[in-house]
């Protein structure tokens, strides 16, 4: 099953930077009190920090774009039939478990299926969601370098026919502060109610 080799691999890729991380916070977190995250925090992670990726309506976009948002991020592909809307789907309910801040919230999917993601299917797609979610295009060559920065896994796997394929990929998704720095790792399946909480966090951190 799809999902269940996505998160033992989300788990294998994120895990290791996650634990370094924590080893190295060690001596200060002593006299630290930190944000009681249900996700996995990531924060000072030396990967997965930025993108330079067109969006569905053709503009270029980075992180920057989404200062003062909580930004959370997803790879999948239109075509999947239960991981990816699934989360999409989560992230359009904490849009509104926010409240006056679901504002503050920008849900990104990156295609890990650019051959058949067109812009057209990826905006009606979206639409399908939230407007205000927008998908990012990678080239197959440019997916390629932003899977191993983003420690994201991807395979395709063929079908009966050269259309028909589906693809085997990790499922998490990636949490990004207000200033556009990477903090959390949230597994698939954590759950609407829980990332709401974090997202509150984060927005709180804001002021």
């Amino acid at each position: 099953m799809t999902h269940q080799l996505t998160k033992r691999d989300a788990i294998k890729y994120v895990a290791g930077g996650a634990l370094s991380i924590w080893a190295g916070g060690m001596i200060s977190a002593c006299s630290e009190q930190k944000p009681a995250f249900v996700s996995i925090d990531i924060t000072g992670a030396d990967y997965a920090k930025d993108f330079a990726l067109s969006d569905h309506n053709g503009r270029p976009r980075s992180i920057k774009d989404f200062a003062g948002k909580v930004v959370v991020m997803f790879f999948g592909y239109t075509q999947c039939p239960d991981v990816c809307p699934t989360s999409m789907a989560e992230l359009a309910e904490i849009k509104k478990l926010l409240g006056p801040d679901g504002s503050k919230l920008q849900g990104l999917f990156i295609t890990i299926d650019p051959e058949r993601d067109t812009a057209e299917v990826l905006k009606a797609y979206m639409e399908n969601f939230d407007p205000s979610f927008l998908a990012l295009i990678p080239t197959a060559e440019k997916l390629a370098a932003l899977a191993k920065d983003f420690k994201v896994y991807y395979k395709k796997v063929e079908g009966k026919t050269p259309t028909s394929y589906t693809m085997d990929h990790s499922a998490g998704s990636y949490v990004y502060d207000t200033k556009g720095q990477v903090r959390l790792y949230t597994r698939y399946g954590t759950g609407a109610k829980p990332l709401a909480q974090d997202i509150h966090l984060l927005l709180k951190q804001a002021g």
